[in-house]
């Protein structure tokens, strides 16, 4: 798969943090995002506060969602997208749904859909998570998630979980 597509493509990052300043730590990879060679940013939601996902013993998350347009293909979006995570010290410790600095995943990437070992998009968790689908629809309702359903309709039943929007 080539790093870079002959196209531009309207891609969603989910972004998320709940260690060491997460409000910061969600600007700084918008900016550093935004350096990425072949990316250009169409927008970004609100920031969310969330409750944590499996180990309830970490603190509480904050979300949101940037629309993107990009020349680079997914694995090297991805790649763009863990140095910055890797830069602001995210720790893999192989731990799911564990505490971290920063959490940069690809939800969708125009109408591909993927299944590689690194990369699956639509992003699996996406047609469940409040905190992916509340951000996503504040700055894309209109979307249609391929093989899933239109994001009102994934919205109108996904319950807030304790999400909020930060002011």
């Amino acid at each position: 798969m080539n790093n870079f597509s002959c196209e531009l493509i309207t891609a969603y990052i989910g972004l998320g943090s709940n260690l060491e300043a997460p409000v910061t730590q969600i600007n700084s990879a918008r900016l550093a995002i935004n350096q990425i060679d072949g990316v250009k940013e169409l927008a970004f939601s609100s920031l969310y506060h969330s409750l944590p996902m499996g180990p309830q013993d970490q603190p509480d998350y904050v979300n949101a969602v940037m629309a993107i347009t990009t020349s680079l293909g997914p694995l090297a979006l991805l790649g763009g997208l863990q140095a910055i995570e890797n830069a602001q010290g995210r720790v893999r410790k192989g731990e799911r749904w564990g505490a971290r600095t920063l959490d940069l995943d690809i939800l969708l990437y125009g109408n591909t859909e993927l299944d590689l070992p690194d990369l699956k998009v639509p992003h699996s968790g996406l047609a469940e998570r409040s905190f992916v689908l509340y951000p996503l629809y504040e700055i894309a309702p209109d979307l249609f998630i391929p093989n899933k359903a239109a994001l009102a309709d994934l919205v109108a039943k996904c319950p807030l979980d304790g999400l909020r929007r930060l002011d």
